[in-house]
């Protein structure tokens, strides 16, 4: 039995629950334009986890995916429309949206793609005009 503490969600409806066992490897915000339109929301909020530590435990036959880039495979519930994680494959990281995680105590480290931001937010926290090096990008850090 594992005493790593476990997070649940779930989608819109409850149909669909997830859990995320552990710690997630880094959380912050993403400001570009596909995460904004996805979460239809100005920035999105993400926590990512090792993909083998976030598994469907409720409601698998319910949930879909779709595929707009080859970097994310984002998963929903085809009963509500609810979100529930985006798979990273190119990264090996599985982002759950922080929304959906009640019980964890978010902890945002970072701001990505904040050359795309409509919303500019003064948090003292490292901005990246991309991604860091390690997630592929530039590593370049903008001003607040």
């Amino acid at each position: 039995m594992s005493d790593q503490k476990s997070y649940s969600g779930r989608c819109f409806c409850g149909a669909v629950e997830i859990v995320a066992t552990g710690e997630p490897a880094a959380m912050g915000y993403c400001h570009c334009a596909s995460c904004r339109h996805w979460s239809a929301g100005p920035v999105n909020a993400f926590t990512l986890w090792q993909p083998h530590t976030v598994r469907v435990t409720k409601g698998g036959e319910h949930v879909e995916n779709y595929q707009k880039s080859d970097t994310s495979v984002r998963k929903f519930c085809e009963l509500c429309g609810g979100h529930l994680y985006t798979d990273h494959p190119t990264w090996g990281v599985t982002d759950v949206s922080a929304v959906l995680l009640p019980d964890l105590d978010y902890a945002p480290a970072l701001h990505i793609n904040y050359q795309e931001s409509v919303l500019p937010i003064r948090d003292g926290l490292p901005k990246y005009r991309d991604m860091p090096v390690e997630m592929g990008g530039s590593g370049d850090l903008l001003p607040e």
